[in-house]
């Protein structure tokens, strides 16, 4: 077994570097973004970690091969960060990593760079101590997966043989909640869209031309109102085509997980919950597709009749959903919506992101229920889905023919994504030390994973 610093201050004070850097991926300058990729590629010296270009942000690689008989993972994160939101709404600076209490806040905290150091801190405290990882690692971290990866697949496709692994471990995703380990064997897929709605061809004053031109807020209203019927089903012809009904197994393996929904509520400010009838909020949350509305622009806060009102829509997809299925779905839903004096448009962006699954007794489920169970005695691992998308994890099944694991020890109430991001100063320890003993248990039988072909150019000595 490993010895880790003997306390926290050290970890803190080292990621306090990485996120002071402000690597927002939708709007930093190239400089910043690189300076967080060589920040990574030096922590990974140990590893030959360098930088490779995209067309957009750097990719940090790094590997170090045990030996041609030992298995190989790929291990996957990603150094950017989504943008702080409303600053007032902090408690602290964003990019200076705080300590409260039992906790450190910061954007990156806990998405992901949080969860990327662990596994840094396990791979060094490895090599120094015994000099050789118990198997053949490979690192694989991007700079674009807040804003969808959008370099990523060809990086991928054009890396594949470099990239070859048995298992991809993910320290991107969260556990569902901190009071139980848990492990996700799936993720939703993901299509994104506007839908626009124009009239004049500028915006109109609200008194000379009021009710006698046609109003695209309103005609947005009227279409969006028709996406769902009134308790939240998808209104969509053809949305839900492919998708099995929940077996009574199922149903009842999540019936058993103890969840307290008025509780959960409460915690988000809601007195009810909503969603279609017939699903408890579990099976919706891990096991029902999703239409939402994200967010709705036209005009403002002065009297006028906007030319132009537009709503971004995203599908969460689940299992025998087919993203361009379901693309034609939409389309012909909104071409059948005709309202007089305006013109309705959908576009939809690019990437078309399935549903991902894993098996449940695929030998790293197995083996990361083991480490999870000797970090965490006497509690129940629990096998949930996770609810939002993780795009890079059907490229590698794709291209790589590799299954991933979801490793992260960021939970799901750490504000991701929020103002006041944090994470919780304990997991730094506990994922150290789950993720040496999953790494030693996956060289082993009965846990061993197979032999992919190792390509190298680093000479470890």
């Amino acid at each position: 077994m490993l010895t880790f610093d003997g306390d926290d201050v050290g970890y803190v004070s080292e990621l306090a570097e990485y996120v002071a850097i402000p690597s927002v991926s939708r709007d930093a300058t190239s400089e910043t973004m690189h300076s967080a990729a060589e920040w990574l590629a030096a922590q990974l010296s140990f590893a030959g970690g360098h930088l490779i270009e995209t067309a957009g942000n750097p990719v940090v690689m790094g590997e170090w091969l045990a030996g041609p008989q030992a298995p190989t993972v790929l291990v996957y994160g990603h150094y950017d960060v989504q943008p702080t939101g409303d600053l007032a709404e902090w408690e602290s600076d964003p990019f200076t990593l705080t300590v409260d209490g039992d906790i450190m806040r910061g954007r990156g905290s806990t998405d992901d760079k949080g969860p990327v150091y662990i596994v840094l801190k396990v791979a060094q405290a490895i090599i120094e101590q015994e000099g050789n990882l118990p198997l053949n690692v490979k690192f694989l971290f991007e700079g674009e997966e807040e804003i969808g990866s959008p370099n990523l697949p060809g990086f991928v496709a054009s890396h594949a043989s470099k990239l070859c692994a048995d298992l991809v471990i993910s320290a991107d995703g969260a556990m569902w909640r901190p009071e139980e380990p848990s492990l996700s064997v799936g993720s939703k897929g993901l299509i994104t869209m506007d839908l626009e709605v124009s009239g004049a061809n500028c915006d109109l004053h609200s008194g000379r031309y009021g009710g006698i031109v046609a109003n695209p807020t309103h005609a947005l209203s009227q279409v969006l109102a028709g996406l769902h019927t009134a308790d939240g089903r998808v209104a969509v012809a053809g949305f839900y085509d492919g998708i099995a009904e929940l077996s009574n197994e199922r149903r009842e393996e999540i019936a058993n997980v103890v969840f307290d929904e008025r509780h959960f509520l409460e915690g988000l400010g809601l007195r009810e919950g909503f969603g279609e009838a017939g699903y408890s909020l579990l099976e919706q949350l891990w096991e029902w597709p999703t239409l939402e509305v994200n967010g709705v622009r036209s005009g403002g806060k002065y009297t006028v009749i906007p030319h132009s009102a537009v709503a971004n829509i995203s599908c969460r997809l689940v299992p025998g959903q087919d993203p361009d299925t379901v693309v034609a779905a939409l389309q012909a839903h909104v071409d059948a919506c005709v309202l007089p004096g305006v013109d309705i448009r959908l576009r939809v962006d690019k990437p078309r992101i399935p549903a991902y699954t894993i098996d449940r007794n695929h030998p790293a489920i197995e083996a990361a229920t083991v480490a999870l169970n000797e970090v965490y005695p006497g509690q129940r691992v629990l096998l949930d889905k996770i609810a939002g998308t993780l795009p890079p994890v059907t490229l590698f099944e794709e291209h790589l023919g590799a299954k991933t694991l979801f490793f992260s020890f960021s939970t799901a109430d750490e504000r991701l994504h929020a103002p006041n991001e944090y994470m919780r100063i304990r997991r730094l320890r506990e994922g150290m030390r789950a993720w040496e003993r999953l790494w030693r248990l996956l060289g082993t039988e009965p846990y061993q994973l197979g032999s992919s072909s190792k390509e190298s150019s680093i000479d470890h000595g």
